[in-house]
């Protein structure tokens, strides 16, 4: 017994040791998963909210975990996506720098510890430049969730204090999806006050958006002044579940589940079809114009054995573009057999 264990056990010993001794001779194997190790926000104007997402990527065999992630100051605060990365898996640590409560250059740093595969801290720095003579109201564009097909507008309060030697001379956005227009409020002895309209186009992608737009001054000290924008959007009009699960069903049995379909104003459904399934499915239309419409959608088991798979278009009043949603659902022989057994019998 002895002599089997023993090898086992210096084995296991060796191995243990090796893992060690590998990430002792790389002390900076924690570092390597960051894509850059600080984050200069640069010039920005007071009030301003300021975001970045520093990503991650675990490039090791072994799980990494993150422990915590703290701040050496109030001002700053990060918080990661997801905590625990399998190899290859990566994930966002979205930072936050507060620049109400400070003027000039400020620096912190972030400290970001894991207790998995072994111990280890990576410091980031951060630092942003909070330019006390512009004053932003509210601090970024944050639009939340938009409609598809919408134009959607936000309204930011600009002070700018060029004490007549410069001013802010336009409003610029890099992106198609986004515009933006600079308007003259009123001015004063030190001070001019705009409003800085920014629009989510109708026709921006599904989805995060995430971008800024550029104020540009005629101060060589300070030509250009950054702005937030974020937004989600979302279609105008979308079907739940997505995908419809049926389950099991036997030639012939029927079997109801109800779909929802909802807008940001109230529609009507014209018609709901598929292409291939004619007979298989029924559904009842609403007459009526609603935001949410309950649908009920009965599936007919055919006589064939096998799996049902359908994709319906929900065509709505006016709408040009239709909303789909997909159906599935499995037919079972006869008393339960499943259909290679019904395919082989006499």
């Amino acid at each position: 017994m002895r002599i089997e264990t023993l090898p086992r056990l210096l084995l296991g010993l060796t191995l243990l040791a090796w893992s060690h001794q590998a990430h002792a001779q790389d002390p900076q194997w924690a570092h390597k998963m960051f894509e850059k190790l600080d984050q200069d926000f640069g010039v920005v104007p007071s009030g301003a909210d300021l975001k970045y997402r520093l990503k991650i990527t675990n490039k090791y065999q072994q799980q990494v975990h993150i422990l915590s992630v703290a701040s050496s100051c109030g001002c700053t605060a990060a918080k990661p996506l997801k905590d625990t990365l399998a190899s290859e898996e990566s994930t966002y640590l979205d930072i936050t720098m507060d620049t109400r409560k400070f003027q000039f250059l400020k620096e912190t740093a972030l400290t970001v510890t894991f207790d998995q595969p072994i111990y280890a801290q990576v410091r980031i720095p951060v630092k942003a430049y909070i330019n006390p003579d512009v004053v932003l109201n509210p601090g970024a564009a944050q639009f939340g969730p938009v409609p598809r097909g919408s134009d959607t507008l936000r309204r930011i309060a600009v002070a700018y204090v060029g004490r007549g030697r410069s001013t802010i001379t336009d409003a610029v956005s890099k992106n198609p999806n986004v515009v933006v227009k600079l308007v003259e409020a009123r001015r004063d002895a030190v001070s001019i006050h705009y409003e800085l309209h920014v629009t989510v186009k109708g026709t921006a992608p599904l989805g995060d958006l995430r971008d800024q737009v550029t104020l540009v001054t005629d101060d060589p000290n300070n030509p250009s002044i950054p702005v937030l924008v974020e937004a989600r959007v979302e279609p105008e009009y979308a079907i739940s579940p997505e995908l419809v699960s049926f389950g099991t069903l036997g030639p012939g049995e029927r079997k109801t589940m109800n779909i929802v379909a909802r807008g940001k104003k109230p529609f009507v459904i014209e018609k709901i079809e598929s292409e291939t399934t004619a007979g298989v499915f029924e559904v009842r239309l609403p007459k009526e114009s609603k935001t949410i419409h309950v649908l009920p959608l009965t599936m007919i088991g055919p006589e064939k054995p096998g799996t049902v798979t359908e994709e319906f278009t929900v065509t709505i009043a006016g709408v040009a573009d239709p909303v789909t949603f997909k159906v599935y659902g499995k037919v079972l022989g006869l008393a339960g057999a499943p259909p290679a057994a019904v395919q082989k019998s006499p």
